[in-house]
């Protein structure tokens, strides 16, 4: 195995505290940010260690390489993007914190998600649409390391799907500007121009999320093995446990304690040093 260390600061402290630990064959400096320490021993104090710096660590096969991956699989809200985007929406109404509240019980797994959308989407009823564009053009920002994260993927010829609990609104900009190869996600109802506080046809709810996630795969024909999902909340676990790989960004601790591994200081881009090329 090797042990992937990353972070915004990585002392050289503490990456001999951690190699005393970990008793690397080798050390590789990936970047001034993150090391890669090849030939590891297990030490369950690495991740306590870890932790206690804020910095991310993984435990990743050491014949493993990005190559390997044919799909990456992205919620957009909180994880490829930095808000959510229904919230920002409800704040054009001034109830923001009302819609938050169920935004978040949602993510935490503590609510059915469709259940929550209908109830949100219904509490935006008669917002004019020119909303969403405000949204986008206004608030709407990139994770930290996205770009970077995207064009390698590119690079590789690796594949990319947003699927989201969000709006076709967002995800078909976000295609757009982005290059990304395939979406899915719900569509608002809108009349006269305003917002009906409906949503149209089936939910993209977490089953929609591992369903599209294998539609994809299958179009592809890729194995399980080649895909890696990334979220942040409760509504993705059964996408991440679709894929082969399945990355925490940010995430709830019940999507922390399901991934393969978790990015909890660093950038989308943290994703390209868990792998050499």
């Amino acid at each position: 195995m090797n042990l992937v260390i990353q972070g915004k600061s990585v002392s050289k402290q503490i990456l001999e505290e951690i190699a005393d630990l970990a008793k690397p064959e080798e050390i590789e400096a990936l970047s001034e940010h993150a090391f890669r320490l090849k030939g590891v021993s297990y030490d369950e104090g690495v991740a306590k260690h870890c932790e206690a710096a804020f910095l991310d660590c993984a435990y990743v096969p050491a014949n493993a390489r990005l190559s390997d991956f044919g799909l990456v699989v992205m919620d957009m809200d909180s994880t490829l993007i930095t808000i959510e985007c229904i919230d920002e929406i409800a704040d054009m109404l001034g109830i923001k914190p009302e819609v938050s509240a169920i935004t978040e019980s949602a993510m935490r797994g503590e609510i059915d998600f469709s259940e929550s959308l209908r109830r949100r989407v219904a509490l935006l009823s008669g917002l004019d649409e020119s909303a969403l564009s405000r949204v986008y053009e206004e608030r709407l920002r990139l994770s930290p390391g996205a770009e970077v994260m995207l064009k390698k993927l590119k690079s590789l010829g690796i594949r990319t799907l947003l699927v989201s609990g969000g709006f076709t609104f967002f995800t078909e900009k976000l295609k757009s500007r982005l290059g990304l190869d395939f979406t899915a996600s719900n569509r608002l109802e809108i009349a006269e121009g305003k917002l009906t506080g409906r949503v149209l046809g089936e939910i993209v709810d977490a089953s929609g999320k591992a369903y599209w996630l294998n539609r994809v795969r299958e179009m592809l024909y890729l194995p399980k093995e080649a895909v890696i999902a990334i979220g942040d909340g409760a509504n993705d676990l059964k996408m991440l446990a679709e894929a082969g790989t399945g990355i925490a960004y940010h995430a709830k601790p019940v999507v922390r304690e399901k991934a393969t591994y978790a990015l909890n200081h660093v950038g989308l881009d943290g994703l390209l040093s868990l792998f050499p090329d």
